[in-house]
């Protein structure tokens, strides 16, 4: 069922009924106008999708309609309806940008196949637009202060521009496919496709099929030709997840394809050329998967032309801070709340912890602590116990004493500033000490005072 909806502007009432009637029965939803004025009110009260324009309409003819949509709505797609002898003019219409024209009489089949073919291309730009403002709004995630985050954001945007082979590495968690992604979007391929295949999660067969496609007959159930990825790819970016997971039979497929831009689809004799850039990802330590006879040295260093490692959140202890912070305002949009601030004891905790699963578990914990919240501050009772448990271990074991009780006075202070609404004359007489003392105390700790 489609729920599209057409607007068709004609003076003429028969066509308007017929193309109207031919929609219908296939599911779109119609609004129709019969003249430039009432299409350009119409666009307005019932935002269609596509819009069917003919081009020799009283008052306001299709031409300054479609000039009009296209300074007011230029997402909007238009498809000319022409009569036999304005096919010049309906050629000079989608020079304006108009996506394609029908010539009068139409024939249903051809209306409905330029239809469909016009909405599936709004659909790809509008998907393609959200993939490109997802990555502007995550990008986020790799600004920081860690000196590694720094360098290896200066070498993506340094190798981005090129059609370089890239090798991203890092332990679970750490964003190797967001980087990749936004690699991708600050590239010159960024219109084009990024596929991605996860090496993991398919038999070697199937792998080697979803990779490269099949022709007819390959193998049992092959019953029709079928593009791999590789081919969805060209032009574009072609993302290989775990990397290190290749069975060796693939392993040399891709080698063959690295080295000589070409391939064969499973059950194919003809060599089959693409453009594509490859970033590979992995969380192994392809050296050692070398020496052990796991991995092919001649594939690693084809893929291993740049190499980008991202450093583990635990390395990273200086942007908890402003990660958490990230998430938070990403899931109050999601999620339609109104959580405005992230307690400094809640952020003690996340600082003390080891954070195994990276920025994947940062952000979960974040989800989570949202969700639950049920005033406008994230305590830390709203943080996985795992983590406020494994926090305070780290205040136990592995610190001086000196460090300790500095760790310690700081927490016990903020969390008693916290309880006074830092009413600091307030918090000196729970403390039992002197008011000055306590300011001094702030000062020398730099203890957050709101």
């Amino acid at each position: 069922m489609n729920y599209e909806k057409i607007l068709i502007v004609d003076d003429d009432p028969q066509i308007r009924m017929l193309l109207s009637d031919r929609l219908k029965m296939n599911g779109y939803k119609v609004a129709q106008a019969e003249n430039g004025v009432k299409g350009l009110d119409m666009i307005v009260k019932e935002n269609p999708d596509l819009v069917l324009l003919d081009l020799i309409m009283p008052e306001m003819d299709g031409m300054e309609v479609l000039d009009r949509i296209t300074r007011d709505y230029p997402d909007l797609i238009v498809v000319i309806l022409t009569a036999f002898g304005t096919i010049e003019k309906a050629i000079d219409a989608m020079k304006l940008g108009a996506y394609d024209f029908l010539p009068k009489p139409c024939k249903p089949d051809h209306i409905l196949l330029v239809v469909k073919k016009a909405l599936e291309r709004k659909g790809l730009w509008e998907e393609n637009q959200y993939l490109r403002d997802e990555i502007e709004n995550q990008y986020q995630m790799f600004i920081g202060e860690s000196t590694g985050m720094k360098e290896v954001m200066e070498m993506a945007h340094r190798v981005a521009p090129g059609k370089t082979t890239i090798l991203v590495g890092g332990e679970s968690g750490t964003g190797k496919q967001l980087l990749s992604r936004a690699i991708h979007t600050m590239s010159d391929r960024k219109d084009k496709p990024f596929v991605q295949v996860n090496c993991t999660t398919l038999s070697e067969q199937l792998l080697e099929s979803d990779l490269f496609g099949h022709e007819k007959g390959a193998f049992t159930g092959a019953h029709q030709m079928k593009k791999g990825r590789v081919e969805m790819a060209h032009r574009g970016t072609l993302f290989l997840d775990e990397i290190g997971d290749l069975t060796p039979s693939i392993q040399a497929k891709l080698l063959h394809f690295l080295e000589q831009n070409e391939f064969e689809r499973v059950g194919g004799m003809k060599p089959l050329k693409v453009d594509v850039r490859v970033i590979a990802a992995t969380n192994k330590d392809l050296t050692k998967e070398m020496k052990e006879k796991n991995f092919r040295e001649d594939l690693y260093f084809r893929l291993n032309v740049v190499s980008l490692v991202l450093p583990p959140l635990r390395k990273r202890a200086n942007d908890i801070t402003l990660l958490a912070h990230y998430f938070l305002n990403r899931f109050n949009r999601v999620l339609q709340k109104k959580v405005k601030a992230i307690n400094p004891a809640a952020l003690d905790k996340m600082k003390n912890y080891h954070w195994p699963g990276n920025i994947r578990e940062l952000e979960n914990a974040i989800e989570r602590a949202v969700v639950l919240a049920p005033e406008q501050e994230i305590t830390p009772d709203l943080l996985p116990l795992q983590l406020i448990q494994e926090s305070d271990k780290s205040l136990k074991v592995g610190l001086h004493l000196d460090e300790a009780i500095l760790k310690f006075k700081h927490q016990f202070i903020s969390r008693t500033l916290q309880f006074t609404n830092y009413n600091q004359t307030e918090a000196a007489k729970l403390l039992d000490i002197q008011r000055t003392y306590l300011n001094r105390l702030i000062k020398e700790l730099k203890i957050k005072t709101k």
